[in-house]
């Protein structure tokens, strides 16, 4: 219901403001940028879903050696003292535990053509215990939730655009990152549990995260002792490595179970096929949404209207420039980078604003996109309160990512 709203809304904003342009600006091109928008957009979403075939036939394929040869059953064991906390309505020991672990690890190991395909399976198995089908249930809330909020513990992709725009010390955005995205992951969390009346004291709730907090902070400062080449050859090695060898451990349990790998892996991928196709209508729905928002300059006029409103309260406007990558951020992907380069561009990579843009970027993920990802492969239609609570994420990300920037570079 909520996606309908802000879906709607997106149109009619950009109709008004489309128009504003056309009777007191005299804007001619403005319905024909609007509308070229649009088509770009319905191209796009159908080439990310078309993208996503091969990945996900691929690591579906892998995944359902796993489940058969019961690697996805021991990970599901692993995680549950935690997530039998997070995820209260899950059955003990259920394949959906163990998907979801895998997909929070590629996440924090930023190995996203792993990630995906790992979260849409633990959404068919979320969907498989889900007893209205057509809305999200309390499992898959949390799941969403803790995905939009983009928790990455090593940012390389950020730090490799920050080398290649010139910057002095690509890696000294990656301790302001670090911080933003764990706040952001943290609110999530609450704010999830606040609403489904989870206990968040519960002690191996506790010591999860202060183990999460330590496990930061041990690699904060292994990671402030090497220069950039070293952290971007030794992040890169490390979570490649440890990709073939989850691929490789998955085959070799599923020769240990004595099963038909291959076949076995057919199967599964034909999953894969079948999913790239169901999210298709979902994506190229949302991404035209914001398509038009963006053409229309709709979010030119948003900004503008926050600086003025800053100015006249007389309070720094220094971080008004990265405005532009927090707005389109919980929007689109493509588009918060295209942002942050840009602030890069313009202001320089180790500016203020070019490394408040590179902190906002790394700070959460594309809410809009991932809600209409995830629940679009399973069909889900009510997502209750899943945007709201991912959306205060992302504000508590941007919030973050602002005190961050002007504590170390301010």
């Amino acid at each position: 219901m909520v996606l309908n709203y802000i879906w709607i809304a997106f149109f009619l904003i950009a109709f008004v403001v489309a128009l504003g342009k056309l009777l007191i600006g005299g804007d001619t091109t403005i319905f024909t940028e609007i509308i070229n928008a649009s088509f770009d957009s319905a191209k796009t979403g159908f080439e990310i879903s078309l993208g996503l075939t091969g990945i996900l036939s691929l690591w579906l394929g892998i995944m359902k050696i796993g489940e058969k040869g019961g690697l996805i059953q021991s990970f599901a064991r692993m995680a549950s003292p935690v997530f039998s906390k997070l995820f209260p309505d899950i059955p003990k020991d259920h394949p959906a535990t163990g998907s979801i672990f895998m997909n929070l690890s590629a996440n924090l190991l930023g190995l996203d053509n792993a990630s995906t395909p790992m979260g849409l399976k633990a959404m068919q198995q979320l969907q498989e215990l889900n007893k209205d089908k057509d809305s999200a249930s309390n499992s898959m809330i949390m799941f969403l939730c803790v995905n939009a909020s983009g928790l990455t513990l090593i940012p390389i992709t950020i730090m490799m655009y920050r080398a290649q725009l010139g910057a002095a010390n690509p890696s000294d955005v990656f301790l302001p990152i670090m911080l933003a995205t764990f706040t952001s992951t943290l609110v999530a969390i609450l704010a999830v549990c606040l609403k489904q009346r989870i206990n968040i004291l519960q002690k191996n709730l506790i010591l999860f995260f202060g183990g999460m907090g330590l496990f930061i902070g041990g690699l904060v400062w292994l990671f402030k002792s090497l220069n950039q080449e070293q952290v971007s050859l030794y992040s890169t090695l490390f979570a490649n490595t440890l990709l073939f060898t989850i691929i490789c451990g998955f085959i070799i349990s599923g020769i240990r179970k004595k099963i038909n790998v291959y076949d076995t892996f057919i199967e599964g991928a034909k999953e894969g096929f079948h999913t790239a196709v169901t999210i298709i209508p979902y994506l190229v729905a949302i991404l035209v949404g914001i398509g038009v928002f963006r053409a229309s300059g709709a979010m030119d006029f948003i900004i503008e209207g926050i600086r003025i409103g800053i100015n006249s309260l007389g309070i720094n406007t220094e971080f008004v420039g990265a405005l532009p990558t927090m707005l389109m951020k919980p929007l689109s992907g493509s588009g918060a980078r295209g942002m942050m380069l840009d602030a890069m561009n313009t202001y320089g990579a180790d500016s203020f604003v070019g490394r408040l843009s590179s902190i906002v970027q790394g700070s959460c993920d594309t809410t809009f996109y991932v809600v209409a990802l995830y629940y679009g492969s399973v069909g889900i239609r009510n997502t209750r309160y899943t945007v709201q609570c991912a959306l205060l994420a992302d504000l508590a990300g941007a919030i973050a990512a602002i005190a961050m920037a002007y504590l170390f570079f301010g």
